[in-house]
């Protein structure tokens, strides 16, 4: 994947989060000015249950690249996937993931990949946090009325602010 490339501190960035799924990928949209991050979206992008397995994949694909040719992000942080049980699920999240990467790269779009550890250190300030810890820091971080809805968009506005914050310092592993 390509390195996120710094940019000027007082030129406002698009970052796009995205947390990948094959029923449904989360997206959430930040803009960062300086130091501040401002929520701009967040949604999911879901295909319907039934349908082929790679026609889904086809639509995550063409939807992914709707987003990123309307937002224009500098920067797109995904959800790494990490061990999941079932290996059914893992195969197709790990599908999706791919399908995911494609879209970015065939956008030129600079892509940076973090773990649901770096993510949750990024957010809460620790890596062992819960999803609802995550989440209400989420509706904090960006002055949001409510949590984010489903969980799968508050999950990626987590991972945009993780990538955002990892443009001006690493993120630990």
């Amino acid at each position: 994947m390509s390195t996120p490339t710094p940019t000027s501190n007082r030129t406002p960035v698009i970052i796009l989060g995205i947390d990948p799924g094959t029923a449904r990928v989360g997206f959430g949209l930040l803009r960062k000015e300086g130091s501040r991050f401002i929520h701009v979206a967040h949604g999911c992008l879901e295909t319907p249950k039934g349908t082929p397995h790679a026609d889904r994949l086809s639509s995550l694909h063409a939807e992914l690249g709707k987003i990123v040719d309307l937002h224009k992000p500098a920067l797109v942080g995904v959800e790494k996937l990490f061990f999941q049980k079932n290996v059914r699920t893992a195969m197709s999240v790990s599908e999706a993931r791919g399908v995911t990467l494609l879209a970015l790269r065939d956008r030129g779009v600079a892509v940076s990949e973090h773990t649901p550890m770096q993510v949750k250190m990024a957010v809460t300030g620790y890596g062992g946090a819960d999803k609802r810890q995550v989440q209400e820091m989420v509706r904090k971080l960006f002055s949001l009325k409510e949590i984010p809805k489903p969980d799968d968009a508050a999950d990626a506005l987590a991972i945009a602010y993780c990538a955002g914050v990892s443009m001006t310092r690493p993120v630990l592993q």
